[in-house]
C-alpha cells in the first residue's frame, strides 16, 4: 500500500536537526569542509518526515534537509498517545524495538528515535535501538517499524470482519 501524497503546505510542521556531519575534503590549497543535515519534520498529531540535506553551510544544509522531510511525509496509525501495537522496525545494521506504553509513560528512546517519536506526536512509547547506533539508519528503520504499525479497523477491513469481532 503507497502512502498518500501530503500536502505540507497546509499543515503546521515542526522541524528538528536530529545529526550535523562535517566532512572534509583535502585539495592542492588545504581542506574544504561540506556539512550534511539529517532532519525530521512533523505536526505532532501522526504525520512525520525525515530528509537528508547537504551543503557547504550548516543552514543551507538543514534548508534542504527540512525540504527533502517534507516531500516524505507519511501518517502514522496510533492509538491515543501510544501506538496499536509493538513492532520491530530494521533498516540495514539498525534494529529498532517500538512498544507501547501506558499513558503517562512518557517517551523512553535514545537521541534519533526520540526526535521521530516527538514529531510525529507519540507521547507514551518504549523504544529500543539495537545493532548499529548510526543515525540515517536508525531513524530510517524507526520509520519502516512506524509505517508497519497496523490499526484495528484496517486489521479489521482486511479479514473482513468487525472491530469487535476481533477483539473477541
Amino acid at each position: 500500500m503507497m502512502p498518500t501524497k501530503l500536502d505540507p503546505e497546509q499543515m503546521e510542521l515542526q522541524e528538528k536537526v536530529v545529526a550535523l556531519n562535517r566532512v572534509s575534503k583535502t585539495v592542492k590549497g588545504g581542506r574544504i569542509f561540506k556539512f550534511s543535515a539529517l532532519v525530521v519534520v512533523g505536526d505532532g498529531n501522526g504525520t512525520v518526515g525525515f530528509g537528508l540535506g547537504k551543503a557547504s553551510e550548516v543552514p543551507d544544509a538543514i534548508r534542504k534537509g527540512i525540504e527533502d522531510a517534507k516531500k516524505n511525509l507519511v501518517v502514522i496509525n496510533l492509538k491515543g498517545t501510544s501506538i496499536p501495537h509493538e513492532v520491530l522496525g530494521a533498516f540495514g545494521a539498525s534494529r529498532v524495538v517500538i512498544k507501547p506504553a501506558a499513558r503517562g509513560t512518557g517517551v523512553i528512546a535514545g537521541g534519533p528515535v526520540r526526535a521521530v517519536m516527538e514529531m510525529a506526536g507519540i507521547r507514551d512509547v518504549r523504544t529500543k535501538s539495537l545493532r548499529s547506533n548510526n543515525p540515517r539508519n536508525v531513524v530510517t528503520a524507526t520509520f519502516a517499524g512506524l509505517m508497519s504499525l497496523k490499526s484495528l479497523e484496517g486489521v479489521a477491513r482486511v479479514r473482513g470482519r468487525s472491530p469487535s469481532n476481533i477483539l473477541g
